[in-house]
């Protein structure tokens, strides 16, 4: 395992030879991933991260507008002054966060970007934004080639990341023979989580806690399904966080601190054959 800092030619180098993989957390904590990771609750993300996680800022407060960002090329932004170079750009004129370890596509998104490097795109939906029942769910999926989503997914499901994988295992078991830029959306973060935590019967931190567990349970089978054939660039992050009342709100949407920072990793993994 390497991070992405240690390859020689960053992202720009790994395009065309190696599977990408995005991985978003939908509405995780920054706060809560640290301490679960400290505790030592969360064993494959310590492994997939040895640093731990890294704190970010999400470029928007809520799943739509975090993930139309993410797939122009702004993830969430290292806290230290910058300006920091990105590992995937779209062309325009006047970037000052591009430079020579940045893949820079001529496309609109990077979804298209990649698919004219000769990449196959895969989308597992997770939360509502991914649902095609309606025009606005239709769109962020609308940019892959292939786009995966039934309410098994969903947030209310205490087995969605689990239905996602199942999926996932499916899509990739049909080999084209390109390279696959995977991107999965887990949901079971999201409100509501009460079900992931024995005996609650409201969300809180704690059930919040207890969905990043069961995340942390099932990420291995993740990890193996997408470095079966190839190595896989990795990142992994949450879109943004949300709130259990600080400041009196509750969910997300609003500008604190606890929806703007989030929870960022990224690693370089070698292939490992089923």
């Amino acid at each position: 395992m390497t991070s992405l800092a240690e390859v020689p030619g960053g992202a720009a180098a790994l395009v065309g030879t190696t599977e990408i993989v995005l991985i978003t957390l939908d509405t995780l904590r920054h706060d809560v991933a640290v301490a679960a990771m400290a505790a030592g609750e969360t064993p494959a993300f310590a492994g997939l991260l040895p640093g731990g996680w890294e704190e970010r800022h999400t470029p928007a407060s809520f799943t739509y507008a975090a993930h139309r960002a993410f797939f122009a090329g702004f993830l969430p932004s290292p806290l230290n002054s910058g300006p920091h170079q990105r590992p995937f750009a779209l062309a325009f004129p006047g970037s000052e966060t591009t430079g020579p370890d940045t893949c820079v596509l001529d496309a609109p998104d990077v979804v298209g970007g990649l698919r004219d490097r000769g990449y196959r795109t895969i989308c597992i939906g997770g939360v509502g934004f991914f649902n095609p029942a309606s025009p606005l769910g239709r769109d962020l999926p609308g940019l892959f080639e292939e786009a995966h989503w039934e309410p098994a997914f969903g947030v209310a499901s205490p087995d969605g990341f689990e239905a996602q994988l199942d999926r996932l295992e499916e899509a990739l078991a049909v080999d084209d023979h390109r390279p696959c830029f995977t991107f999965v959306n887990v949901s079971s973060i999201h409100q509501p989580n009460c079900h992931h935590l024995p005996g609650a019967t409201a969300d809180s931190l704690a059930t919040h806690r207890a969905a990043l567990l069961y995340v942390d349970r099932h990420l291995p089978r993740l990890l193996r399904l997408v470095t079966r054939r190839r190595p896989a660039l990795v990142v992994v992050c949450s879109d943004h966080g949300t709130a259990y009342g600080e400041g009196g709100y509750t969910g997300h949407r609003v500008g604190h601190p606890v929806v703007w920072t989030v929870p960022y990793g990224e690693a370089v993994l070698p292939c490992r054959s089923l």
